[in-house]
C-alpha cells in the first residue's frame, strides 16, 4: 500500500491542474463572451450595426447557444439586407425559445426573401397569431398575404387579410392587399362561372353587377331582364333590378322598382332591404302612414339597421312625433356616425328641444361628415351609379 502512495498522488496531482486549467479557461472564454457583449451593446447604443455585428459574431463563436446574442445578431444581419447571413442565427434562437414570436416572423421575411417559401411560409403561419407589435404584425400578415396569393390560395389570403382589417382598420396597405386580393377572388370566380354557366342565370346576374360598376345602366337592366327570364326565383335579383330601376327619374320607371320589390317580399317577406326601399318610396310620395308602417317593419328585422332608424324617426318628425323620434336618431348616430343626414337632423331636433350645446356638437359633425361625402362623391363623379353611401343628401341638405 505505502509503495503505490507516491504514484497515486503523482496522478492525482496532474488531474487537479488540468480542471484548474479548464476552469480558468472556462472563466476566460466567459470574460471574453462578456466584453464582446458589452461592446456590441455600446455600439448599438451609438446606432452602429456594422460595429455591432463583429462584436455579437464573436460573442456567437464563444457560446453559440446563446439565445439573445444569437437573435440579436440575426436580425441585425436582416436589416444590413443579409437574409441568407442571418437565417442560421435566428433559426438558433427560435429553436432555443419558441416563444419568440417576433424572432421567427423576421425569421419568415428572411426565408421568403431567399426563396425558401415553404419554412418561410411556414413560420410566418406559427408567428403571425402571437405578433403583438401592431406594425410589424401587419408586415407579417402582408408577406403571408403575399406568399398565399403567388400560390393561387386566395381564400387563404382573405383570410388573413379578414384578422389584419381587423386590428388596423385604417391602414392602407391593407385596404389596399384587400382591394387586390378580393379583386382577384372575383376575377376567378368569374372566370369559373362563365366555364361552368355561360348562359346560366347567375352569369347573366354577374355581367349585370359588371355593367354597373362601369355605369352603364341600360346594359345593367337588360341583364337582370335576362337572369329573370332565365329562372325567376334566382335569389337577390328582383331586389337588385329594383334598386336600379329605383335610381331613375322617369315616374313609369321607379312604378316598375315598385313591382320588383313587392316580387322580391313575395319571395322572402323577411327581406328587410325591400321593405325599406318601399318605406323611402312612400315617404317620397307622402304617404306618411305607408312609410311609418313599412319603417317600423324594417327597424324591426334589423334593429341594426342605422337608414331604417333614421327613416322611421324623420317620418315621426314629419308627424309631430319629436319624442319618439329622438331615441331613434339618437341610436342612428351610434350605429352610422359617418352619417351627414342623422347628425343634421338630431342638430335640429335639440335646437327644437332647446339642447343648444347638443345641437351645436351635432351641426359640427353634419359639416365634418358632409365634407367628407362631398370628396367621396367627387372621386366617383365619373360613375352613373354610386355606392348608397355617398348618394346625394335630401333635397333639403340634410
Amino acid at each position: 500500500m505505502h509503495s503505490r502512495a507516491p504514484g497515486y498522488f503523482g496522478c492525482a496531482i496532474p488531474l487537479l491542474a488540468a480542471g484548474l486549467c479548464l476552469a480558468q479557461a472556462g472563466a476566460g472564454k466567459q470574460a471574453e463572451f462578456a466584453a464582446h457583449s458589452r461592446k456590441a451593446e455600446t455600439y448599438l447604443r451609438e446606432n452602429r450595426p456594422d460595429l455591432a455585428i463583429p462584436e455579437l459574431q464573436a460573442a456567437a463563436a464563444i457560446d453559440p447557444e446563446d439565445v439573445e446574442t444569437q437573435g440579436n445578431l440575426g436580425v441585425l444581419l436582416f436589416f444590413q439586407g443579409k437574409a441568407a447571413e442571418a437565417i442560421p442565427h435566428l433559426r438558433v434562437a427560435v429553436k432555443k425559445q419558441p416563444s419568440l414570436a417576433k424572432i421567427q416572423g423576421i425569421l419568415g421575411i428572411a426565408e421568403l426573401r431567399t426563396q425558401m417559401m415553404e419554412e418561410g411560409r411556414a413560420d410566418l403561419e406559427t408567428a403571425f397569431p402571437s405578433i403583438a407589435d401592431g406594425k410589424f404584425k401587419i408586415q407579417v400578415g402582408l408577406e403571408l398575404v403575399g406568399s398565399y396569393t403567388q400560390t393561387g390560395e386566395l381564400d387563404r389570403a382573405a383570410a388573413v387579410l379578414a384578422q389584419l382589417k381587423k386590428a388596423a382598420p385604417d391602414s392602407l396597405e391593407v385596404l389596399y392587399a384587400e382591394y387586390r386580393t378580393y379583386s382577384d377572388l372575383t376575377a376567378e370566380a368569374r372566370l369559373t362561372l362563365s366555364l361552368v354557366g355561360p348562359d346560366s342565370a347567375q352569369m347573366h346576374q354577374l355581367l349585370a353587377h359588371e355593367a354597373i360598376r362601369e355605369g352603364n345602366t341600360n346594359r345593367a337592366i337588360a341583364e337582370y331582364r335576362k337572369a329573370i327570364a332565365i329562372d325567376p326565383r334566382l335569389p337577390g335579383v328582383h331586389y337588385e333590378l329594383a334598386e336600379l330601376l329605383n335610381t331613375a327619374s322617369d315616374p313609369a320607371i321607379k312604378k316598375e322598382a315598385v313591382e320588383e320589390y313587392r316580387i322580391a317580399l313575395q319571395q322572402n317577406p323577411q327581406d328587410e332591404k325591400a321593405i325599406l326601399s318601399l318605406a323611402d318610396i312612400a315617404a317620397q310620395n307622402g304617404d306618411e302612414q305607408q312609410a311609418y308602417q313599412d319603417y317600423s317593419k324594417a327597424a324591426e328585422l334589423q334593429p341594426g339597421d342605422a337608414d331604417a332608424k333614421l327613416g322611421l324617426a324623420k317620418t315621426l318628425i314629419a308627424m309631430n312625433e319629436d319624442q319618439k323620434a329622438l331615441p331613434l336618431l339618437e341610436d342612428a348616430v351610434k350605429l352610422e356616425p359617418t352619417d351627414p343626414s342623422a347628425h343634421y337632423r338630431l342638430s335640429t331636433l335639440y335646437r327644437k328641444m332647446g339642447r343648444v350645446d347638443d345641437a351645436r356638437r351635432e351641426v359640427e359633425l353634419y359639416k365634418q361628415y358632409k365634407d367628407m361625402k362631398d370628396k367621396l362623391r367627387a372621386v366617383y363623379k365619373g360613375l352613373l351609379i354610386q355606392p348608397k353611401e355617398i348618394r346625394a343628401d335630401d333635397q333639403d341638405g340634410k
